[in-house]
């Protein structure tokens, strides 16, 4: 049985994706989360990028002991030298380094021929050796490219350094039957093939990246990237949690499985769709909440007389459990405690009076408090804590069929200052984003509202998700309440804080 390795790059293919805007807090939780879960390695971002960037991936590398993590560099000295600043004090230390080398890339991206794309690959490697102990390396636009110069360029990579040689299909171009074969002749012509390990890279554009990972597990990959949920640019990656799954249940084709802990699903999935804002579709594979039901009558015939005619994952294997009322409004502070440890939800000791403090005041209101009720609320919480520059006091909206809708907000501004405001709309939402914005310096457009619940039950909790620019910069946020209109509040005033926030740690670095 062949050991599959897991490389997630969640924190940075997946948070490329259109929309998607998370803070540092965020992503050091994401990071836990996916320790937990066991994947071997973590792609924490692209160092070079930005400041914030870099910031993050070194914080994440001190964090993060039991998985490997590593940091995108183009093939310039400048993006090795600052992934290396960031990844130095990392647990097990690594480069991903890359250069596209299709045609169409050759021609119009790089403007470079064969013979200048391989020297520039070859003295990127060079240079990383000199600090990394493991450098991959990636041919961007792998399954574009002729396979003699694809072969030719990894046999010089590898003799320059390289340890781990990934095969994108970049644009989700690749068919299984296409893709797998690049892995197959790779391996019978490049001559150190057997000094390296393989690894896949797919894209979902044409809805084949599982299909196409698994043909190149099958043709020799050792290791296969992708991302929680599936989230990525354009359509996105090869959904993980699909990935090791579909290698445990047909392990008897394959001959393969991961080191992935495949009950600490669930709480990923959920965990990343809560902090991106991207839901996952209700029919998803593994991890939507129609994956386990059963409507037709006779599949649930079937179901109640033997699982297996129907099901062939159970829902536990991946981590969903029913949902049981765990804590309610005679909990102490030490039950609270241990239950948020039980969850995964690291609280420094000095957070959880505050934290209790919310807990009993839903618990109150709420008939039952359920897991994710807790997660969530917490989650809220603890990431959001930093970001309150304008913090919502109270709301009052006033609507009835035959009158035009008006909302009066209070809030406490970036100085601490009272604002009070009042405005009307079509409808109470428009209204109360029309209120919002009154009380905001800067013009805020609204791009994207979406609400969902979480859990069940007429005392669901909602949260909503909204999309806005604000100050000329995009930017996300999420609200959570028992009301819908308080989360709609809390979800604006969250993107817009997250502006502010970004921009006032730019000026603090500059000012260093």
């Amino acid at each position: 049985m062949r050991t599959i390795k897991i490389f997630d790059t969640t924190l940075r293919d997946g948070e490329q994706s259109a929309g998607v805007n998370l803070n540092f807090s965020e992503k050091l939780e994401i990071a836990k989360q996916l320790e937990r879960l066991n994947v071997d390695i973590i792609e924490a971002g692209f160092p070079a990028a930005s400041k914030g960037d870099f910031a993050s991936v070194e914080q994440i590398a001190k964090t993060i002991r039991s998985a490997s993590v590593t940091g995108l560099a183009r093939a310039v000295k400048s993006d090795i030298d600052a992934a290396w600043e960031s990844l130095k004090e990392g647990a097990e230390p690594r480069l991903h380094t890359f250069l596209a080398t299709s045609p169409i890339h050759r021609e119009y991206k790089l403007k470079k021929s064969k013979e200048e794309v391989i020297a520039t690959a070859v003295e990127a490697v060079q240079y990383a050796s000199k600090m990394f102990p493991i450098i991959q390396w990636s041919a961007e636009d792998a399954s574009r490219t002729e396979l003699p110069f694809l072969a030719e360029i990894i046999e010089k990579v590898i003799r320059a350094g390289a340890n781990i040689i990934n095969i994108p299909d970049t644009v989700g171009y690749g068919t299984p039957a296409e893709y797998g074969r690049i892995f197959s002749y790779l391996r019978e012509h490049v001559p150190s093939i057997d000094k390296v390990h393989l690894s896949a890279h797919c894209h979902d554009d044409l809805g084949m990246a599982i299909a196409n990972s698994l043909a190149a597990v099958e043709n020799g990959a050792t290791q296969v990237e992708g991302t929680i949920n599936g989230i990525g640019e354009r359509a996105g990656n090869a959904a993980l949690e699909e990935f090791a799954v579909a290698l445990h249940i047909r392990k008897d084709f394959y001959g393969a499985s991961t080191a992935m802990n495949l009950q600490e699903i669930s709480r990923t999935s959920s965990l990343v769709s809560k902090l991106t804002g991207m839901t996952v579709p209700a029919n998803k594979a593994v991890v939507g909440k129609n994956a386990f039901a059963h409507e037709s009558g006779i599949h649930q015939d079937g179901v109640l007389k033997n699982k297996s005619t129907y099901e062939i994952i159970s829902p536990e294997l991946v981590g969903f459990h029913s949902n049981a009322m765990v804590l309610g409004k005679h909990s102490g502070k030490h039950a609270f405690k241990n239950r948020l440890s039980e969850l995964g939800l690291t609280v420094p000791d000095e957070e959880i009076p505050a934290l209790f403090t919310i807990f009993k005041d839903l618990a109150d209101r709420k008939k039952e408090m359920t897991d994710e009720d807790l997660a969530a609320i917490v989650l809220e919480e603890k990431l959001s804590k930093d970001q309150r520059f304008y913090e919502l006091m109270q709301i009052q909206v006033q609507y009835g069929t035959n009158q035009i809708p008006t909302a009066t907000v209070t809030l406490s501004g970036k100085q601490n200052e009272m604002l009070q405001e009042a405005a009307t709309g079509a409808g109470s939402i428009e209204a109360l984003y029309n209120t919002l914005e009154k009380c905001i310096t800067g013009e805020v457009h609204l791009l994207d509202y979406r609400i969902q619940s979480v859990g069940a039950g007429r005392d669901a909790l909602a949260q909503v998700y909204v999309s806005l620019q604000y100050e000329g910069q995009e930017s996300s946020g999420r609200g959570l309440a028992q009301d819908v209109l308080e989360a709609s509040a809390k979800a604006y005033l969250n993107a817009v804080n997250r502006v502010i926030y970004l921009k006032e740690s730019k000026t603090a670095v500059l000012n260093v």
